[in-house]
Order: C-alpha cells, then structure tokens, then sequence
C-alpha cells in the first residue's frame, strides 16, 4: 500500500512538478487481478482501483490489514464507495452479489468481512474505482444504478461547462457516515469543472477522471486561491485534494470525474467560492 502524507499549504508552494505529481497524483489504479490502494494521511482516506480479468479478487489482496489499518478486515471501522468504470463484473459482500454496469455503484457500509470482485467477460473487464473513509456506525450496504442517481444539471454551453451531476452516495439518496461520491458527466464541447473555484475547510476531496479520448488530457487545478498550480492528468488518474485546496480542471476535450468526499460535514453549500478574477 501506498501512504501518502499531509502537506500543508506554505510547504506546497516549494513544490516542484515532480514533488506535485508524487504527493497528489495517482496513477496504475487498474492492474489485472490486483488491488492497488493509496492511503492519505488527509482525512484517512483510501483510494483503490481493481481490475479482475481471470480471477475473483478479494479487496484485502496483498494488504497487510493489520499493520495499515489496524483492524482484523478493512471495513471493519470503515466505508467504502465503488464504482465500475470498465465492463460489467459483480462485487460480492458476505455473500451476496451485486451485479454492476459501466457507471453503476455500490456502497459498502462499515462491517463487511469479506468483499469479492470479478468481471463478467475477461475480454472486457470490469473496472473498479474505490473510495474508503473511516466510519463510527453501520448503515445500510446499496447499488445505486446510473439511472437511480440524483441528477443535477449545470452550467451551459456559453461557458463551455455545460455538465450533469449525478448524485450516488450523498444524503438526499442514502445515509453515510461521512463519505460522499458522485460523477459529474460534461457535454461534447464543454471542458471545465468546478468553475468558480473554491476550497472547504472541512472537507477533502478525490477526484478521479476518465472517459479522456485518446490523445487527450485534463488541467487539474490545485494549491491556494492567490498561488494556483496545476497536475497535467491522464485518462483514468486520480488525485488528492486537501482542504486547504482548490480542485478545478480544465480538459483538451470533455470528460467525466468521479468526486469522494470526507471530513467533518456533508454539507456541500459549505464552501468558500473564490471569485475567478481572483485567483492566481
């Protein structure tokens, strides 16, 4: 497992581009039966990506649980958000199946001993990108289709953001502990996402993009509003934002991006925008 550790705002701005990619980014998310996990000191959140091709993956694959999380399984204090960006596959949890389709989730709630992953067609695997937040309750475990996701159009063409958000894991759908998820979906000819800027305080942020065409990639923005930097993304990276931090980009096309948050609240009006003529 991979752990990365806080940086705060004054150091950050010493940062090289290399520095920036190492502390931040995330890449080789899907590697073929493997479970690839990155732990973040921010907010203790833990991103994962598997990709079963011949095998049932179990999550704890090549995770020394104890020593990283101190606990006998990985949910044990734990929640995790799944989605499947690949081909169809099923995600078992203590013996039940779920069956998940291209943009389908399922959340996992704190408990669950045992979660299997497999992919319906070798030829064509699925694709599971993870978000785990530690959890002080259970509640209840739940696919959540594409069609059932909480849809909220925005933006517009003029302004070349003309996107929908799709609510999975957020309060007006089901209750959580602390971890939210959703993907924000952007139309053909619209590039930019989370425009105003802004930071909360209480909370960090993941996001995760994909559905880049070839030869394409996305802007990330990051850092303090008045001393902005930026992570040059490839098709399905992922990348950490601390609280401290903006998280906006920019794509060479449009795209889609899964964002988990964590942290003291879900109040998602709890923001401080910063004016786009602002920033710097």
């Amino acid at each position: 497992m991979d752990i990365r550790y806080s940086c705060n705002q004054r150091d950050f701005k010493r940062y090289t581009t290399e520095e920036t990619r190492n502390e931040f980014l995330i890449t080789g998310l899907y590697q073929a039966d493997e479970v690839v996990a990155v732990y973040s000191h921010v907010d203790r959140m833990v991103t994962f990506g598997c990709m079963p091709v011949k095998e049932t993956v179990s999550l704890d694959k090549g995770i020394d649980v104890w020593h990283n999380f101190g606990t006998h399984y990985i949910l044990e204090r734990r929640e995790i958000g799944i989605f499947n960006i690949g081909g169809s596959g099923k995600i078992t949890v203590d013996g039940t199946v779920y069956e998940l389709n291209y943009k389908d989730c399922l959340y996992i709630t704190m408990g669950a001993k045992e979660v299997l992953f497999s992919s319906d067609s070798a030829d064509a695997p699925a694709k599971f990108y993870m978000v785990s937040a530690p959890a002080h309750c259970s509640y209840e475990t739940r696919l959540i289709k594409i069609e059932d996701a909480a849809k909220k159009p925005l933006g517009a063409m003029e302004t070349a953001n003309k996107r929908t958000i799709n609510q999975f894991i957020h309060p007006s759908v089901l209750k959580t502990c602390q971890l939210s998820m959703g993907m924000t979906c952007l139309e053909p000819g619209s590039v930019w996402n989370t425009m105003p800027a802004h930071t909360h305080e209480r909370r960090m942020e993941i996001y995760t993009y994909f559905e880049i065409p070839e030869g394409n990639v996305v802007f990330h923005m990051m850092g303090e509003g008045n001393e902005t930097r930026h992570i040059v993304m490839q098709n399905e990276e992922a990348v950490i934002s601390p609280s401290w931090s903006i998280h906006s980009g920019a794509g060479t096309s449009n795209y889609t991006f899964i964002w988990a948050m964590g942290g003291e609240n879900q109040e998602f009006d709890d923001m401080d925008t910063i004016p786009t003529t602002e920033l710097r």
